[in-house]
């Protein structure tokens, strides 16, 4: 059902974690075969979208270091825009508060945050399924953030299980350093032959955990980035005196988890005055969950 206005401000983009994330193998194109937890975070960046009747998409806001026509956002206004032959276009602008190449997403989940409100704002009313394809046109990752709820994925990211993961509170922490992601997947020393797990082997753990998220799994690209990227390997060297933590997706973002908010605040108050961080809570579905079908 299309909305009656012609804007939606204060759309949330959640960040994602990884929860654990295994390289089962790689294909012959390339691409990496995955398996992974995907779990959406309270925080993100902020984006606003008005409609526009004569079918311009622009971006108002400037990213640095991002051209508009590269601009994820961009892109998925203008796929769904070619997909569905909507005389409509967009202006959006974006408060950008998650540090990119930090390993949560941000960019990914900024194109499926737009294909999900102009879903809804445009009136297409396109179902999840076939949004979540027009997402994996953008990125391995977009499909997640339009299935919309925490998920076990497989492939190269696209095949997702939902999940019910408990409520936990994280302390995030990201070291001032950008980790490109095409670069870690090509390292040759990236381990590439972890052992498949199933999520029955996940959801068991879960339910009789007691150190997590070391009880489960490894981030088979952590140890390649501490290597590389010294910033990141002394937050992981922080974080071990205190409590079990673990890299995100390609990093560069290290995280904790805590059973509280206030667990999660007093240690965060340890961390050096100079450190990037965050306290945030786990989120069950994306914001614009209900905007597909």
């Amino acid at each position: 059902m299309s909305s009656f206005n012609d804007s939606m401000r204060d759309c949330l983009a959640p960040a994602k974690l990884n929860l654990f994330l295994h390289i089962t193998g790689r294909r012959p194109d390339g691409y990496h075969d995955l398996q992974t937890v995907f779990q959406l975070l309270d925080w993100g960046d902020v984006l606003h979208f008005r409609r526009r009747e004569d079918g311009i998409v622009t971006r108002k806001t400037d990213v640095p270091g991002v051209a508009e026509d590269d601009d994820l956002v961009v892109r998925a206004a203008r796929l769904l825009q070619k997909h569905t032959g909507s005389r409509y276009g967009v202006e959006i602008e974006i408060d950008k508060r998650l540090p990119m190449g930090a390993g949560l997403g941000g960019g990914s989940s900024d194109a499926a945050t737009t294909l999900l409100a102009l879903n809804r704002l445009w009136g297409v009313d396109l179902s999840r399924e076939t949004l979540q394809n027009l997402a994996l046109q953008l990125g391995a990752d977009v499909p997640f953030f339009v299935f919309g709820q925490n998920a076990f994925a497989e492939g190269v990211g696209e095949a997702l299980q939902a999940v019910e993961l408990p409520k936990r509170f994280f302390l995030v922490v990201t070291p001032d350093v950008h980790v490109p992601t095409a670069a870690i997947f090509s390292e040759k020393s990236l381990t590439r032959n972890t052992k498949v797990a199933t999520i029955m082997d996940f959801l068991a753990q879960q339910r009789s955990d007691t150190n997590w998220p070391d009880s489960f799994g490894r981030n088979d690209m952590q140890a390649v980035v501490a290597e590389k990227y010294a910033e990141v390997a002394k937050v992981l060297e922080w974080f071990s005196n205190l409590a079990p933590a673990r890299m995100t997706g390609s990093g560069a973002s290290v995280f904790a988890a805590f059973p509280s908010q206030a667990e999660a605040e007093l240690a965060q108050a340890k961390l050096p005055a100079s450190w990037s961080s965050v306290v945030t809570s786990s989120l069950d579905s994306h914001p614009l969950f209900a905007f597909a079908s």
